[in-house]
């Protein structure tokens, strides 16, 4: 088969495939099929944020250092990252039935085995596992509500979904925060069991599958691994870059690795029969701005409430409890707003409400720029819940137009690519911003130390003043008299706030830039050709 028959394949709409007989009872049926998916994508989406809550006190009970710790986290984000095109593809191969309940399968089962192990190694070995599991479920939720459900309620529906996730994203911290403070950490792990099995009973009963004519027939091995790996050098140079500095030769090796990869992995792809990305769907400027936005929306959202979580906690003194409960009207916002979103799409098409949506958190997080140590739970508020506003329609949007632009055979490889897109993103965020927050308080600390009249600090005195600064935490040495200390911790706060203002800034900026990338989407043109005609 040439490149240029490949490329047509990926660019042309599909046949229908043959319309399913109405659903009878609870097997096939469409919004129970969103319940059923939606329990499984909570538990990925929960313990994305969730663990952050458990991690000092894993740390403490095993005896980690803080880079273990750390690993807790990257590990998980790693290997879904890595993984989640690939997943997609297996769905599109298997069946995305049966890649999602053992996906469900795998992910209770690697967090009943964290609960259980009393070492970091395992500790982190099973979060690569929850990562590699979570990466097949993902996929193969939107995969099977592509399949089900008919092209006039699929915007709702992906609404719902887009609600489930960023509902169980911010509310990890306020879920994970109770489990620590009134039960264990395990607990944090252990809960995922009983969901998992809920999960997996209601899929067995629930989800009927369904396969494109023109599913793959072949897996395309090469480029697996060469995007498998070229993923890896990419999330890899973006988790180490904060601590390696971002002129270290080992940030560029890896990166220049991942671009290297990139390439032949396109090379490759134009020369095999059946590719695992055909590059053909990167023709459809739709799908390509809907990536494309995914990852400027996860970089402004993602890298933006990194450093609120901080603010909350380490500025305002808040507890991990109280700081979930101050982010909930960003939650309440996307909760309410998600299915409106996915209503309005289908009747007005993405492309206003995309934009309209990026403008909000373009101001959402221009306003929390101005944010200062002072500020009131209102103000706050007003910002958040404009956040969530903002996310609301880009989630459910993006995800439409990435999925619907993407041919029916191919909807797992493109719920990979939305999903992939969104880790990417969250990665370059935090790391960015996190540069843009390190280099501000670098320049700013000395200078507003020593305008405070506090004893001078030596180099590397200032280095580790620094780093505690960062994350907003007031590096008092222990005796130090209260009104030195009352000094330092406003110097502290004062620079971090600076820090966090212009990461924002860059954050509003970076909305402002996906505002003009939202005006290339369009509705999915072969939305209409899914299968999902399942009469509700």
């Amino acid at each position: 088969m040439t490149s240029q028959t490949t490329v047509d394949k990926a660019n042309r709409v599909p046949e229908p495939d043959p319309v399913p007989a109405p659903a009878k009872g609870l097997r096939g049926h469409p919004w129970l099929t969103l319940f059923s998916v939606a329990i499984g994508v909570m538990m990925v989406a929960l313990d994305g944020t969730i663990v952050a809550i458990a991690n000092p006190a894993i740390q403490k009970d095993l005896g980690a250092s803080f880079a273990d710790v750390q690993w807790i986290t990257n590990g998980y984000f790693l290997a879904l990252a890595v993984t989640l095109i690939t997943a997609g593809k297996l769905g599109d191969r298997f069946g995305h039935r049966q890649t999602f309940l053992i996906g469900v399968v795998g992910f209770a089962a690697a967090s009943g085995a964290i609960g259980l192990s009393h070492s970091i190694a395992f500790v982190v070995t099973f979060r690569v596992f929850q990562g590699l599991f979570g990466a097949l479920l993902m996929p193969a939720a939107l995969g099977l509500l592509r399949a089900t459900f008919p092209a006039e309620k699929l915007n709702m529906a992906i609404g719902i979904w887009g609600m489930v996730i960023g509902a169980s994203t911010a509310g990890g911290p306020i879920l994970g925060g109770v489990l620590v403070e009134h039960v264990s950490w395990q607990s944090v792990f252990f809960i995922n069991v009983p969901v998992g099995v809920l999960a997996l009973v209601l899929g067995l009963v629930i989800l009927l599958d369904h396969r494109a004519k023109n599913a793959p027939r072949s897996f395309d091995i090469p480029g697996i691994l060469l995007l498998s790996g070229a993923m890896f050098c990419l999330v890899w140079a973006l988790i180490k870059a904060p601590a390696w500095g971002w002129g270290d030769g080992l940030t560029w090796t890896f990166l220049a690795a991942a671009v290297l990869c990139f390439v032949v992995f396109a090379l490759w792809e134009t020369r095999v029969a059946e590719p695992l990305i055909p590059l053909g769907l990167f023709r459809s400027v739709p799908l390509s701005a809907g990536v494309v936005l995914m990852v400027l929306m996860a970089i402004a959202f993602m890298g933006g409430l990194f450093f609120v979580t901080f603010y909350l906690q380490n500025v305002h003194g808040m507890s991990p409890i109280d700081s979930g409960l101050h982010l909930l009207p960003l939650t309440g916002m996307m909760i309410v707003a998600s299915p409106l979103a996915g209503a309005m799409i289908t009747k007005v098409g993405p492309r206003i409400p995309l934009a309209g949506g990026m403008a909000c958190t373009a101001i959402a997080m221009y306003g929390m720029s101005t944010l200062e140590a002072g500020t009131g739970s209102g103000i706050m508020s007003v910002w958040f819940g404009l956040l969530g506003l903002g996310l609301a329609p880009v989630m459910v949007g993006a995800t439409e137009v990435i999925v619907g632009n993407a041919p029916m055979e191919l909807s797992g490889v493109a719920g990979g690519l939305q999903q992939a897109a969104m880790q990417i993103g969250g990665s370059l965020g935090t790391a960015v911003l996190g540069a843009v927050m390190a280099s501000k308080v670098d320049n700013d600390l000395a200078g507003n130390w020593a305008d405070a009249k506090l004893p001078p600090l030596s180099s590397s005195q200032l280095d580790q003043a620094s780093e505690a600064v960062q994350v907003g935490a007031a590096p008092v040495p222990p005796g130090t008299p209260a009104a030195i200390a009352e000094k330092i911790t406003g110097v502290a706060h004062d620079t971090f706030i600076s820090g966090m203002s212009l990461a924002c800034l860059v954050a509003s900026g970076v909305a402002v830039v996906a505002v003009l990338v939202a005006m290339l989407t369009k509705r999915g043109a072969n939305a209409d050709a899914a299968a999902g005609a399942a009469h509700i």
